[in-house]
């Protein structure tokens, strides 16, 4: 028993928020960080047409580079805030700001998008943002908890970097000017959709977080100001909160659909001669999945048999829709066939190129590796003073020159009596040749006591 309340003794003080927070400093930070002014509205600019980049050529790497870059959070918090401590000024600059914000970033986007000579045959990574999900929800909301959390506690970390990160606010921004600059308005409602459903939810997850913390109040000068304030105040918390509520809702059941529809679509795959060869679920209008048959006809029996079947994954017959890619005349099955296994082998094809990049990265490392504990023991063997060895790999960088670096393989042995320099040349020539790197340095320190 003694074990277990120690336990929750350490759980509890591990969790208690008490005195690591500092809710006027935070607020402080979040009032100064809205405006975008000046070198901001540039470094924003800048993001995004790095994150364009990124998303035109399917660099994951540029895009994340770019949103550690990106100063977008501010306004979003600055609106969260505003609408926890009532003050109707704060959430008017705040959503000026974002407003200016989402110009900016849709000019840059739409002019990189308009003159970029990239080819754009295959961007996924762009399409990927014109459809919210309900993790996209959950994403917004905790990333805007850890965010203002960040905001809040006295000794300030990384997390902000990484809420801008999870958060994802810059790649829907870039689609939406991919979209413009294309002339594909369903793209751009359904990025700038995807935008605000992420800033919707940072909000909603910094109010909590201030009424929560219970940051200090704006104070009025008379009683009906304060009146006028709180009734402005709450009409905009149930405008905000109430499209929240049914985003996340719809999303949901959009969520439930798709895994059903998935799940209908693979466990049932043939139906009398007549096989499903492929599905597409859209959300355009209502929640439907379209099936594409291959085989004989369907007739009015294997329909019905297809709708009882999807009954029983909660799927109502009006949101299936069948796709006869069939005559009544006979099908050459061998074709049928072949064009099954051909969309395999390409499947099977991009996984093997997968495997063979992970083999060749993991042969890299492997070829790098230095065996530590082998080269102690034969210097120790040959050099008995020596008694700690320390190896690691590194960059030089000169100072002259900074954008110049040179790979090394740093070694620091300590020695229970000095080395000579004769000693020291031998060793170091040693590693050289045993290491087969010729950049290898050499330190030695006297043993600790």
């Amino acid at each position: 028993m003694g074990i277990i309340k120690n336990l929750g003794i350490l759980f509890r003080s591990s969790i208690n928020l008490a005195g690591h927070i500092d809710t006027e400093s935070a607020e402080k930070n979040i009032r100064n960080n809205i405006y975008f002014r000046g070198p901001n509205a540039w470094i924003l600019a800048i993001a995004i047409i790095i994150a364009s980049i990124g998303l035109n050529v399917n660099s994951i790497p540029v895009v994340i580079g770019a949103m550690l870059i990106s100063p977008l959070m501010g306004p979003i918090f600055g609106m969260g805030l505003g609408l926890g401590i009532s003050d109707v000024e704060l959430m008017k600059s705040s959503g000026k700001n974002l407003f200016v914000m989402v110009i900016i970033s849709l000019t840059a986007s739409f002019l990189y998008f308009m003159i970029t000579p990239l080819s754009l045959s295959n961007p996924t990574e762009l399409l990927a943002r014109t459809n919210p999900t309900i993790y996209d929800v959950l994403i917004a909301l905790f990333g805007g908890f850890a965010g203002i959390l960040e905001q809040c506690r006295k000794d300030k970390g990384t997390v902000f970097s990484g809420v801008a990160i999870a958060t994802a606010l810059m790649p829907p921004l870039c689609t939406a000017g991919f979209s413009l600059a294309s002339g594909n308005i369903g793209y751009f409602f359904g990025a700038l959709y995807l935008f605000f459903i992420n800033c919707l939810f940072i909000m909603l997850a910094t109010y909590l977080s201030v009424k929560y913390f219970e940051f200090r109040q704006k104070e009025f000068k008379d009683i009906d100001t304060g009146r006028k304030t709180k009734r402005i105040v709450t009409l905009l918390i149930v405008l905000f909160i109430v499209p929240s509520i049914w985003s996340a809702v719809i999303l949901i059941q959009q969520n439930n659909f798709e895994m059903n529809a998935t799940a209908f679509a693979k466990h049932s795959k043939n139906y009398g001669k007549s096989i499903i060869y492929d599905y597409k679920i859209d959300h355009t209008d209502s929640s439907t999945i379209e099936l594409f048959f291959v085989g004989e006809a369907l007739d009015e029996d294997t329909k019905a048999m297809i709708y009882n079947t999807a009954e029983k994954y909660d799927i109502k017959s009006e949101s299936i829709i069948l796709t006869n890619n069939t005559t009544t005349e006979d099908v050459d099955e061998i074709e049928m066939v072949k064009g099954i296994y051909d969309r395999m082998d390409q499947e099977i094809g991009t996984r093997d190129k997968e495997i063979m990049r992970l083999r060749t990265e993991l042969k890299t490392y492997e070829a790098n590796k230095i065996p530590y504990t082998q080269l102690t023991r034969e210097i120790a063997n040959n050099y008995p003073s020596i008694s700690e060895v320390h190896i690691t790999r590194g960059e030089s960088v000169s100072a002259a020159k900074s954008d110049s670096t040179n790979l090394s393989i740093i070694v620091m042995v300590r020695t229970s009596e000095n080395l000579s320099n004769e000693t020291q040349q031998k060793l170091e020539n040693w590693l050289k040749i045993r290491l087969e790197e010729e950049n290898v340095i050499l330190f030695t320190t006297p043993a600790m006591e």
